[in-house]
């Protein structure tokens, strides 16, 4: 298996991945083919795919920001069930974190990543691909550290329509063992960065974003 990083559109490996992630993805949360230009171009945001015999099997999209050292993980797509894509891909993303951490200077503090919770809605539909479904990755990722911020989570819709999509946690996989807990101003830093090119943002992302600065700290909780 190998692990390509795609910078381009034109890329006929990005056009098996847009096709991938509208098979397993809600369509809300899949932004329109012409729209992934410009975030393919910029250096900051690493967009891999697993590729198998010429087949996109797999793919992850993350990026590293170096003022907060922390990265954020923006997902993870497993296409087909027992070829070991989820470790290749959860690996080959870590090396790459923790060298991008270790050329700027520093340990790499954490990573962010937005995980549904299959408790709050009564189905999501994930392609029919069992590796992907809500309860399974749920675990999986709860295993591998992550754990839940503790706050009502609410992100704006990927088609910036000014919607908000619930039935997600905020989580955080902290790198540094004994980590019980986040300073609020580097949550809502991260947020006002990530969601940035987004411009029309639901009252309720705006609501909770103002919630969020009137605290100190917020807690990381086990799922």
């Amino acid at each position: 298996m190998e692990y390509s990083r795609i910078t381009s559109i034109e890329d006929p490996l990005f056009t098996q991945m847009h096709q991938l992630m509208q098979t397993v993805f809600p369509k809300e949360e899949v932004l329109e083919f012409s729209l992934w230009k410009e975030p393919l171009e910029d250096p900051g945001i690493r967009v891999f795919v697993a590729v198998l015999e010429g087949e996109v099997v797999g793919a992850t999209e993350y990026r590293y920001y170096e003022d907060f050292n922390v990265a954020m993980t923006d997902f993870t797509i497993i296409g087909k069930a027992n070829l070991g894509i989820g470790p290749f891909l959860a690996n080959k993303r870590a090396e790459d974190l923790h060298r991008l951490a270790a050329d700027n200077g520093k340990k790499l503090f954490g990573m962010f990543a937005e995980i549904y919770d299959p408790y709050k809605v009564d189905h999501y539909e994930f392609g029919g691909v069992k590796p992907m479904d809500p309860y399974v990755r749920r675990e999986v990722l709860a295993h591998l550290g992550y754990n839940r911020l503790d706050f009502s989570y609410v992100h704006p819709s990927w088609n910036n329509d000014g919607e908000a999509v619930t039935g997600l946690d905020l989580c955080f996989l902290p790198m540094e063992a004994g980590t019980t807990e986040l300073p609020a101003s580097l949550i809502v830093d991260f947020l006002k960065r990530y969601y940035s090119v987004l411009s029309n943002k639901p009252q309720t992302w705006i609501s909770m974003v103002e919630e969020l600065e009137k605290k100190e700290t917020v807690a990381l909780k086990v799922f």
